[in-house]
């Protein structure tokens, strides 16, 4: 499902028009990207959370050279389904 699927859903089952809809699912996608930039992270009850994962620098190599290259250390966003929404599968 894209977002113009999900729009369409959630206006359907909320009686809402779609420019209503992409509105909040808009709001809902920039308040959790403005939370993870802090360093928080967001949980929704029963549904998952969403953190900032930290990754480690490491070296890696070339696969057409074999020459090392040094990968610095980065920050990713990261999501982890709760345990109810994986006991739905």
């Amino acid at each position: 499902m894209n977002k113009a699927k999900l729009v369409e859903t959630f206006a359907q089952k909320n009686n809402l028009t779609k420019t209503h809809s992409k509105k909040i699912l808009n709001i809902l996608i920039e308040t959790i990207q403005e939370t993870l930039k802090k360093g928080e992270e967001v949980r929704i009850s029963g549904f998952g959370k969403w953190y900032v994962n930290q990754r480690n620098p490491r070296v890696s190599k070339n696969p057409q050279t074999g020459e090392a290259i040094h990968i610095a250390a980065f920050k990713t966003p990261a999501f982890k389904a709760s345990k109810s929404l994986k006991n739905l599968f």
